[in-house]
Protein backbone atom coordinates (compact mmCIF):
# COMPACT_ATOMS: atom_id res chain seq x y z
CA UNK A 1 0.00 0.00 0.00
CA UNK A 2 1.08 3.15 -0.13
CA UNK A 3 2.70 5.17 2.29
CA UNK A 4 3.42 8.66 3.09
CA UNK A 5 7.12 10.09 2.10
CA UNK A 6 7.58 11.83 5.51
CA UNK A 7 11.16 10.01 6.77
CA UNK A 8 13.37 12.98 5.77
CA UNK A 9 11.68 16.89 6.16
CA UNK A 10 14.48 18.72 5.00
CA UNK A 11 14.30 17.03 1.55
CA UNK A 12 12.11 19.59 -0.68
CA UNK A 13 11.53 17.26 -3.45
CA UNK A 14 7.90 16.07 -4.19
CA UNK A 15 6.85 12.73 -5.91
CA UNK A 16 4.87 10.45 -8.13
CA UNK A 17 1.72 8.60 -7.03
CA UNK A 18 0.08 6.69 -9.95
CA UNK A 19 -3.05 4.62 -9.32
CA UNK A 20 -3.93 2.17 -12.15
CA UNK A 21 -6.34 -0.84 -13.45
CA UNK A 22 -8.78 -1.67 -15.67
CA UNK A 23 -12.58 0.26 -15.81
CA UNK A 24 -14.76 -0.21 -13.04
CA UNK A 25 -11.71 -0.57 -11.06
CA UNK A 26 -11.80 1.99 -8.33
CA UNK A 27 -8.94 4.67 -9.79
CA UNK A 28 -10.82 7.50 -9.87
CA UNK A 29 -12.77 6.85 -6.19
CA UNK A 30 -9.07 5.94 -4.71
CA UNK A 31 -7.55 9.42 -6.22
CA UNK A 32 -10.66 11.77 -4.73
CA UNK A 33 -10.29 9.97 -1.58
CA UNK A 34 -6.52 11.00 -1.57
CA UNK A 35 -7.17 14.45 -2.86
CA UNK A 36 -9.93 15.17 -0.75
CA UNK A 37 -7.97 13.77 2.33
CA UNK A 38 -4.86 16.45 1.32
CA UNK A 39 -7.73 18.91 1.60
CA UNK A 40 -8.70 18.16 4.56
CA UNK A 41 -5.10 18.54 5.76
CA UNK A 42 -5.64 22.16 4.18
CA UNK A 43 -3.36 21.81 1.64
CA UNK A 44 -3.71 23.59 -1.70
CA UNK A 45 -4.65 21.02 -3.75
CA UNK A 46 -5.37 21.52 -8.11
CA UNK A 47 -7.33 18.69 -9.95
CA UNK A 48 -6.92 18.05 -13.43
CA UNK A 49 -8.83 15.98 -16.41
CA UNK A 50 -8.33 16.18 -20.01
CA UNK A 51 -10.98 17.74 -21.83
CA UNK A 52 -12.45 14.92 -24.14
CA UNK A 53 -13.36 13.80 -20.67
CA UNK A 54 -17.31 15.16 -20.17
CA UNK A 55 -18.73 11.38 -19.67
CA UNK A 56 -20.07 13.07 -16.29
CA UNK A 57 -19.67 16.47 -15.92
CA UNK A 58 -17.55 19.00 -18.34
CA UNK A 59 -15.52 19.77 -15.13
CA UNK A 60 -15.39 17.88 -12.23
CA UNK A 61 -13.64 14.57 -11.70
CA UNK A 62 -16.72 12.19 -11.14
CA UNK A 63 -16.39 8.51 -10.12
CA UNK A 64 -18.92 5.35 -11.04
CA UNK A 65 -20.28 6.07 -7.52
CA UNK A 66 -21.14 9.50 -8.38
CA UNK A 67 -18.55 10.68 -6.00
CA UNK A 68 -16.70 13.77 -7.05
CA UNK A 69 -14.36 16.55 -7.01
CA UNK A 70 -14.24 19.85 -8.78
CA UNK A 71 -11.43 20.00 -11.57
CA UNK A 72 -9.74 22.12 -14.04
CA UNK A 73 -10.19 20.20 -17.57
CA UNK A 74 -7.13 20.68 -19.57
CA UNK A 75 -6.76 20.39 -23.94
CA UNK A 76 -2.78 19.45 -23.12
CA UNK A 77 -0.36 18.13 -20.37
CA UNK A 78 1.45 21.60 -20.93
CA UNK A 79 -1.65 23.43 -19.27
CA UNK A 80 -1.06 21.59 -16.05
CA UNK A 81 2.65 22.78 -15.91
CA UNK A 82 1.13 26.32 -16.30
CA UNK A 83 -2.04 25.95 -14.26
CA UNK A 84 -0.08 23.97 -10.97
CA UNK A 85 1.09 27.19 -9.49
CA UNK A 86 1.75 27.50 -5.92
CA UNK A 87 0.34 24.09 -4.47
CA UNK A 88 0.69 21.36 -2.56
CA UNK A 89 -0.71 18.42 -4.03
CA UNK A 90 -1.74 18.07 -8.22
CA UNK A 91 -4.36 15.32 -9.14
CA UNK A 92 -4.55 14.33 -12.63
CA UNK A 93 -7.32 11.77 -13.85
CA UNK A 94 -7.82 9.80 -17.10
CA UNK A 95 -4.21 10.62 -17.74
CA UNK A 96 -3.61 7.56 -20.60
CA UNK A 97 -5.86 10.58 -22.73
CA UNK A 98 -2.96 12.88 -22.48
CA UNK A 99 -0.20 13.32 -24.81
CA UNK A 100 3.57 12.19 -23.97
CA UNK A 101 4.72 15.14 -22.64
CA UNK A 102 2.35 14.11 -19.44
CA UNK A 103 5.55 12.28 -18.38
CA UNK A 104 8.24 15.27 -17.97
CA UNK A 105 5.25 17.76 -16.63
CA UNK A 106 4.74 14.96 -13.81
CA UNK A 107 8.19 14.65 -12.60
CA UNK A 108 8.86 18.38 -13.46
CA UNK A 109 5.87 19.10 -10.61
CA UNK A 110 7.75 16.19 -8.24
CA UNK A 111 11.26 18.19 -8.63
CA UNK A 112 9.10 21.53 -7.22
CA UNK A 113 8.40 19.81 -4.15
CA UNK A 114 4.86 19.29 -5.27
CA UNK A 115 2.71 15.59 -4.68
CA UNK A 116 1.18 14.14 -7.58
CA UNK A 117 -0.98 11.93 -7.78
CA UNK A 118 -2.04 10.16 -11.44
CA UNK A 119 -5.06 7.86 -12.36
CA UNK A 120 -5.33 6.17 -15.05
CA UNK A 121 -5.81 2.79 -17.54
CA UNK A 122 -3.00 0.76 -17.44
CA UNK A 123 -4.09 -0.76 -20.70
CA UNK A 124 -6.34 -0.10 -23.76
CA UNK A 125 -9.31 -2.10 -24.76
CA UNK A 126 -7.00 -4.65 -26.95
CA UNK A 127 -4.57 -5.60 -23.70
CA UNK A 128 -2.09 -3.16 -24.82
CA UNK A 129 0.08 -0.53 -22.60
CA UNK A 130 -2.10 2.75 -22.77
CA UNK A 131 -0.17 5.87 -23.73
CA UNK A 132 1.88 7.10 -21.06
CA UNK A 133 0.96 5.39 -18.56
CA UNK A 134 4.06 2.94 -18.70
CA UNK A 135 6.04 5.91 -18.81
CA UNK A 136 4.19 7.50 -15.44
CA UNK A 137 4.38 3.74 -13.74
CA UNK A 138 7.91 3.74 -14.24
CA UNK A 139 8.89 6.59 -13.26
CA UNK A 140 6.58 6.97 -9.96
CA UNK A 141 8.04 6.36 -6.36
CA UNK A 142 4.65 4.47 -5.67
CA UNK A 143 2.31 2.48 -7.95
CA UNK A 144 -1.10 1.07 -6.74
CA UNK A 145 -2.97 -1.16 -9.15
CA UNK A 146 -6.31 -1.95 -8.17
CA UNK A 147 -8.90 -4.44 -9.54
CA UNK A 148 -12.52 -4.87 -10.69
CA UNK A 149 -14.42 -8.04 -10.62
CA UNK A 150 -14.93 -10.04 -14.03
CA UNK A 151 -18.66 -9.89 -15.23
CA UNK A 152 -18.24 -13.30 -16.15
CA UNK A 153 -15.97 -14.90 -13.54
CA UNK A 154 -16.18 -13.24 -10.30
CA UNK A 155 -12.62 -13.13 -10.71
CA UNK A 156 -10.25 -10.37 -10.30
CA UNK A 157 -10.28 -8.07 -13.46
CA UNK A 158 -7.51 -6.32 -15.07
CA UNK A 159 -8.49 -5.99 -18.55
CA UNK A 160 -11.10 -3.63 -19.94
CA UNK A 161 -13.15 -5.26 -22.61
CA UNK A 162 -14.58 -3.52 -25.05
CA UNK A 163 -18.80 -4.87 -26.26
CA UNK A 164 -19.00 -1.75 -28.72
CA UNK A 165 -17.92 -2.29 -32.49
CA UNK A 166 -15.37 0.07 -32.96
CA UNK A 167 -11.86 -0.12 -33.33
CA UNK A 168 -10.92 3.85 -32.16
CA UNK A 169 -8.35 4.13 -29.42
CA UNK A 170 -10.21 6.54 -27.61
CA UNK A 171 -13.96 5.69 -27.03
CA UNK A 172 -15.52 7.03 -23.95
CA UNK A 173 -18.23 4.76 -22.28
CA UNK A 174 -19.59 2.89 -19.42
CA UNK A 175 -21.21 -0.25 -19.24
CA UNK A 176 -23.28 -0.59 -21.94
CA UNK A 177 -19.66 0.12 -24.05
CA UNK A 178 -17.26 -1.80 -21.52
CA UNK A 179 -16.79 -4.73 -19.24
CA UNK A 180 -14.03 -5.54 -17.10
CA UNK A 181 -12.43 -9.14 -17.76
CA UNK A 182 -10.52 -11.77 -15.88
CA UNK A 183 -7.12 -12.40 -18.16
CA UNK A 184 -8.95 -15.70 -19.04
CA UNK A 185 -12.24 -14.41 -20.11
CA UNK A 186 -10.59 -11.31 -21.94
CA UNK A 187 -8.86 -14.17 -23.98
CA UNK A 188 -12.06 -16.57 -24.74
CA UNK A 189 -13.61 -13.05 -25.50
CA UNK A 190 -10.82 -11.80 -28.10
CA UNK A 191 -10.47 -15.37 -29.70
CA UNK A 192 -14.26 -15.34 -30.27
CA UNK A 193 -14.17 -12.13 -32.05
CA UNK A 194 -11.43 -12.70 -33.67
CA UNK A 195 -12.81 -16.36 -35.50
CA UNK A 196 -16.27 -13.53 -35.64
CA UNK A 197 -14.56 -11.84 -38.06
CA UNK A 198 -12.69 -14.29 -39.95
CA UNK A 199 -15.96 -15.78 -40.22
CA UNK A 200 -17.91 -12.65 -41.75
CA UNK A 201 -14.30 -12.31 -44.08
CA UNK A 202 -15.07 -15.79 -45.43
CA UNK A 203 -18.67 -15.24 -46.13
CA UNK A 204 -17.77 -11.42 -47.63
CA UNK A 205 -15.80 -13.17 -50.53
Amino acid sequence: MFLENTVNHNEQFGWIEVICGSMFSGKTEELIRRLKRAKFAKQKVEIFKPAIDTRYDDEKVVSHDANEIRSTPVPSSANIRILADDVDVVGIDEAQFFDDEIVAVCNDLANRGIRVIVAGLDMDFKGNPFGPMPALMATAEYVTKVHAVCTRTGNLAHYSHRKAASDDLVLLGETQEYEPLSRAAFYKAIHKETLEKKEQSDNGK
